[in-house]
């Protein structure tokens, strides 16, 4: 039986606390060792799922340990290694630009600042806010992938479809220090719970503070003033 809720957005910290108490330990769910494989694994995570991307990465990262192993192989031979994770031409010539880059520029480490790394081919503010915020431990912006993109506009956290806009609304709304942590936990509640194509309003703990709660269509669309956010998805060539 739902709880009684409320048409009002829950003041933030509130909904922060909800979120810790459901995932106290929130965290990046692709596999990585360095930041190397985290800058290399959230490029391939574009249009594409988590756990595919790590059946890829158990292997790739056995065969490519640095960046010069990388630039080694051809363009097609990085390709074939990759091609499960969907627009593989692409992300390769990405990767392989981006270690270029980090031979030619940064002395063969990944850098560990947002101008830094905003140079490298293939990365925009969200795979740079997940490499410095879970290998250097630099909250410098929040990571908005589709997920935090619709859970933002459920929860009525911004009224924005832009991830730039979305990120400085969620910014604004929540402590610097939880910035990397707020992504993961928007995250994990949009996979385990509120679903894009199936939302389990009745059983979601946050369906008493959660401004969409039970107005969402089964055919993942919202009713009433909340965005059509569901099913939405990246498509540039950086992320």
């Amino acid at each position: 039986m739902p709880r009684p809720r409320t048409r009002k957005p829950a003041p933030p910290r509130t909904l922060l606390q909800r979120l810790y108490t459901l995932y106290p330990t929130p965290h990046c769910e692709l596999s990585f060792r360095n930041p190397l494989e985290i800058l290399v694994a959230t490029i391939l995570s574009a249009q594409c799922t988590d756990e595919r991307v790590n059946k890829v990465t158990e292997t790739l990262f056995k065969k490519y340990r640095a960046p010069e192993d990388y630039l080694a192989v051809s363009q097609e031979e990085l390709e074939r290694d990759i091609h499960s994770t969907g627009f593989y031409r692409n992300k390769a010539k990405n990767i392989r630009g981006a270690c270029q880059r980090i031979l030619e520029v940064y002395g063969g480490q990944v850098p560990d600042t947002m101008e830094e790394l905003l140079t490298l081919p293939g990365v925009a503010r969200k795979t740079a806010n997940v490499v410095l915020g879970n290998i250097f431990g630099k909250n410098e912006g929040i990571a908005v992938d589709t997920h935090v993109t619709r859970l933002s506009g459920l929860l009525g956290l911004s009224a924005h479809t832009d991830p730039v806009k979305i990120e400085r609304d969620l910014m604004e709304k929540f402590p610097r220090k939880e910035w990397t942590n707020v992504s993961h936990l928007l995250i994990l509640h949009g996979r385990r719970v509120c679903a894009a194509r199936r939302p389990d309003c009745e059983a979601c703990p946050l369906n008493d503070i959660c401004p969409s709660a039970f107005a969402v269509c089964g055919k993942g669309e919202t009713r009433g003033s909340m965005p059509l956010l569901f099913g939405g998805s990246e498509t540039r060539s950086g992320a």
